[in-house]
């Protein structure tokens, strides 16, 4: 039996990012969403989201389970590293010289700045409540309760 690889990576994307939108993420998929969004006023989470291990398993559960807290960001939205180039490029752009590039991560934008962001290297090998932790403490500096 044969299996196509893209059929099945196919499959991984399509899950992967329907996880974020179902969670209430805007999928930034073109430069010029990711432009679009970047330009609203006030407070914006945006998690580079990947197909790795550390995406699926602590990653996408701290976006989905982290704003479920008093204060939150008025904005969510992804970017899917590795699928939607442009997007992920142009994102990373705008967030400014002293951003590394890191998938999975969280950038958090303050009127369209990057104040914060939580990097692979504060995801990977980390369980998810304290990722959710790192998340919240970032909406309790920037975010108007709800």
């Amino acid at each position: 039996m044969s299996m196509d690889f893209n059929f099945l990576m196919n499959d991984i994307v399509t899950q992967a990012r329907q996880e974020l939108t179902d969670g209430g993420y805007t999928q930034l998929e073109t430069a010029e969403d990711v432009q679009e969004a970047f330009a609203k006023p006030g407070t914006s989470l945006v998690m580079i989201n990947s197909v790795c291990g550390c995406a699926g398993g602590i990653a996408r559960p701290a976006a989905l389970h982290s704003v479920h807290y008093d204060k939150r960001p008025d904005h969510l939205y992804t970017v899917f590293a590795g699928q939607d180039k442009e997007a992920t490029a142009q994102a990373r752009d705008l967030f400014g010289d002293d951003h590394l590039p890191s998938s999975p991560s969280f950038a958090f934008l303050k009127d369209g700045k990057l104040v914060d962001e939580i990097g692979r290297h504060e995801i990977e090998g980390h369980d998810p409540m304290s990722v959710i932790t790192h998340i919240q403490s970032i909406f309790e500096e920037h975010c108007e309760e709800m």
